[in-house]
């Protein structure tokens, strides 16, 4: 017999199932054989902090073995081809669909393997540069696989979020994140789940190409028949113009992640349908996670034995503009996430555990196309109402913040306090961005619009959370990378491009998800939509 309960209970009582099921018999008489956590939240609104819990009771049988639904796979080794262009979630998960469905993925992926792509990353910091092709935006799982892993998502309308947690436990991440209100794996355990999921793709038949950039789709009386590409393997001692294309034949997924600005460049080209679009640019805020914890649980004791770490969500609406934290990391590290030569681009991770000295949040302004459409144009003479409008500016902002840091990877910060009151800090506190801070007048150089609003947001949140706004904290410019700039125009019934057909735009890349889980829930609706296209 089992029963689901919920329970409001304190942390220690909550802290792992024995202790919930000592709590179930001291308080409500049920002497439990065994539980299941089914959801998990911490409600910290008050200074005393609750647990909520939803739980299965077991009283007199075993649970079930598996904590997952499993998706069973099928070999489609002789079947129809579908190119999938890009790695990361949206892919990955376009991939595993295609396959439920009896078709053949091809994933073409421009970096490397994540074992590969780390060794790439640990470079940064001595070198003071990033390799344009394997970097924290391009390689084997997308932007998310290196930085952070978290899987919590407001988009509930597109698709079904748990199937894509119950395929990420499948391919071995925790049960845990099937029950936490906010999910999250941990940047050094996504990796192993996502090669996980590519030997899946390859045991069933499919086929996954890295270092092998798209370099044009290939389209015949207004429909896609396949991709040309080259080997990036190469390309240090050639020029992409002289490199052999290999052509790989099929309909396209088109899930290329966000910073993939030559696939951009190209359909602006090609006259191929695209547009500006909206984006949130600011810095990555950084707190000692002591002090973090102290604000959000209401104790100078913090998190204690019993809490994690804290986290925070801060909205505010500034001159017209919302203003709010993005990617909070717990416990995390700020790292250096450009994909090019003269850029600096900041992000965050967390371990699985959550561990770190530090606690960082990008802090971001809402940025519309319209804010910068009366600019005359930009340094390479591209007018700035353009469809690439948005992804120019974000690209002069992080050319300015590479010079602002000494043309290397070191990155631009001010403490907070200072930030706010428009001084220059005279040193700066200790920091988790392994490749080093220069202090910097950010309140300064950074556009006003975006400076101002983040001044005064950081103002009224200071006033609503004792201690938040404090030189204690730093500034580090700049995060920009929050979501496409550009939206590759598709049918909302098909998915496909609006005006050329095989080719279904997917995911954060083509502007229609904003993070790993609603990635993957639209790249399994492109690879139905795909199907449905095949099968005529």
């Amino acid at each position: 017999m089992t029963q689901e309960l919920s329970l409001r209970i304190l942390p220690r009582e909550a802290y792992n199932e024995q202790s919930i099921m000592a709590y179930l018999q001291q308080n409500e008489g049920i002497r439990a054989q065994a539980i299941r956590v089914l959801k998990r939240s911490i409600d910290a609104r008050q200074r005393t902090v609750y647990v909520n819990l939803t739980v299965r009771v077991y009283l007199n049988e075993e649970p079930e073995e598996l904590l997952y639904t499993p998706v069973e796979y099928h070999d489609v080794s002789d079947r129809p081809e579908v190119i999938v262009v890009g790695a990361g979630p949206g892919g990955l998960f376009a991939a595993l669909r295609l396959i439920e469905l009896g078709l053949r993925p091809i994933v073409i992926e421009r970096g490397k393997d994540v074992h590969e792509r780390k060794k790439d990353l640990a470079r940064i910091r001595p070198e003071q540069k990033v390799d344009p092709e394997s970097n924290y935006s391009f390689g084997e799982g997308g932007a998310g696989a290196y930085s952070d892993g978290k899987l919590y998502t407001r988009s509930k309308k597109r698709g079904n979020a748990d199937r894509i947690l119950n395929i990420f436990v499948q391919h071995g991440a925790s049960p845990n994140i099937l029950a936490d209100a906010h999910p999250h794996i941990g940047t050094d355990r996504l990796p192993r789940v996502i090669e996980n999921m590519r030997n899946t793709i390859l045991k069933y038949g499919g086929e996954v190409h890295f270092q092998t950039r798209m370099t044009g789709l290939v389209i015949r009386d207004g429909k896609v028949i396949g991709i040309e590409a080259v080997d990036n393997s190469q390309l240090e001692n050639s020029q992409l113009s002289t490199l052999n294309s290999q052509l790989f034949k099929g309909p396209v997924i088109l899930a290329t992640g966000h910073s993939a600005r030559d696939v951009y460049r190209w359909f602006a080209d090609n006259s191929i349908e695209i547009e500006a679009k909206g984006i949130a640019v600011g810095v990555r805020l950084e707190h000692p996670a002591t002090l973090i914890d102290q604000i959000q649980y209401h104790s100078k004791q913090g998190r204690g034995k019993w809490l994690p770490a804290a986290e925070y969500s801060m909205v505010q609406q500034v001159e017209g503009r919302g203003v709010y934290s993005f990617c909070m990391c717990p416990g995390g590290f700020v790292v250096p996430a450009a994909s090019g030569p003269e850029q600096i681009v900041v992000n965050g991770m967390s371990p699985s555990n959550r561990g770190g000295r530090w606690s960082n949040s990008g802090m971001v302004v809402e940025i519309r196309p319209e804010d910068i459409a009366s600019l005359s144009g930009d340094s390479q003479g591209e007018p700035l109402n353009s469809a690439l409008s948005v992804m120019r500016f974000q690209e002069e902002l992080e050319k300015q913040c590479w010079l602002q840091g000494n043309q290397k990877q070191t990155a631009p910060a001010q403490r907070m306090a200072d930030f706010v009151n428009g001084r220059l800090s005279a040193d700066l506190n200790p920091s988790s961005y392994a490749p080093g801070l220069l202090a910097s007048p950010l309140h300064f150089w950074m556009p006003k619009f975006v400076s101002s609003r983040l001044r005064e947001a950081f103002k009224i949140w200071g006033k609503q959370k004792h201690g938040f706004l404090t030189n204690e904290a730093t500034v580090i410019g700049v995060e920009t990378r929050t979501s496409s700039p550009v939206r590759i125009i598709r049918n909302a019934d098909t998915l496909q491009h609006i005006s050329i057909a095989g080719l279904f735009p997917c995911g954060e890349g083509a502007g229609y998800a904003g993070g790993i889980v609603s990635a993957g829930v639209d790249g399994e609706r492109c690879a139905e939509a795909c199907a449905a296209y095949i099968s005529g």
